[in-house]
């Protein structure tokens, strides 16, 4: 008998030692191996020109012309696809940016991802519904309430801008101090305990035609992004200045929403 339940041990932690193998060998690597630099460029254009603020003279789908004075816009949850088809998500933790056309060091948002060739990049215009609901002590830098982020934040309805510009046209109607201004602040993660519009945008490039990121360490690979906020006007739904100046927390949001989420072209990589 001694024999026997000896035997029936053995097989007992045999099997256990065998299940607590195959556990692990499934258990998805957070090794990726050795890690560099990518840098994503945000050209932030309005059509064939550069987007100069207070100074640039552009006009819409709708013939009205307008000069830009502030564009800043969160963009937030990298990940990059390798020419093999696998996947890096970068860490959430660091991939929260704010980029502002009056800050030209903003506009270089840069991760960290396994040496490789990718031939995607996607990310997220926008801050998502689950950062948006966190806990205050989750959301530092650039999506800190408190300060750092410019004004990019409704404490009236505790939610972050998405996208925000601003500037002048005579086609908009004179405000009560007198300019003629248009706004354009766009937010609204569908709710936390109301359901609301939800106006966070997924945008997937396509780096093959234009140059593909070789992403290796001792030197910094680039993927050069046009943003053309023009689109932002046109789309499915054609953006007047005259007939919406202020376009905030509304309905109406989404229509911007739906046309920006098209500003974004590969332009060329760096490597």
């Amino acid at each position: 008998m001694n024999h026997f339940y000896k035997a029936i041990t053995a097989i007992a932690i045999l099997t256990g030692s065998l299940a607590a193998c195959k556990k692990d060998d499934t258990k998805p690597s957070t090794d990726s191996g050795a890690k560099a630099t990518l840098s994503v460029q945000f050209d932030n254009i309005c059509g064939d020109k550069n987007l100069q603020l207070n100074t640039g003279m552009y006009s819409n789908a709708a013939g009205e012309q307008f000069r830009v004075s502030m564009l800043k816009y969160y963009i937030s949850n990298i990940r990059v696809k390798n020419t093999a088809g696998v996947e890096f998500v970068v860490p959430q933790d660091s991939s929260y940016f704010l980029v502002s056309e009056s800050e030209a060091a903003s506009q270089f948002v840069k991760v960290r991802v396994p040496e490789g060739e990718y031939s995607t990049l996607s990310f997220v215009l926008g801050v998502d519904s689950l950062r948006s609901t966190m806990d205050i002590s989750k959301r530092v830098g650039a999506l800190d309430p408190s300060g750092g982020m410019d004004g990019m934040y409704w404490t009236w309805n505790s939610g972050y801008i998405f996208f925000k510009m601003e500037g002048t046209s005579d086609a908009a109607p004179v405000d009560p101090s007198g300019q003629r201004k248009f706004r354009y602040h766009i937010g609204g993660f569908g709710g936390y305990n109301t359901r609301t519009f939800n106006n966070v945008k997924t945008i997937t490039v396509d780096l093959t035609e234009a140059g593909t990121a070789k992403v290796r360490q001792g030197r910094e690979a680039n993927i050069h992004l046009m943003v053309d906020v023009l689109k932002m006007f046109k789309g499915s739904t054609n953006v007047s200045i005259a007939s919406n100046p202020t376009v905030m927390f509304s309905e109406f949001s989404t229509k911007v929403a739906d046309n920006y989420q098209y500003m974004f072209s590969h332009d060329h990589t760096e490597n």
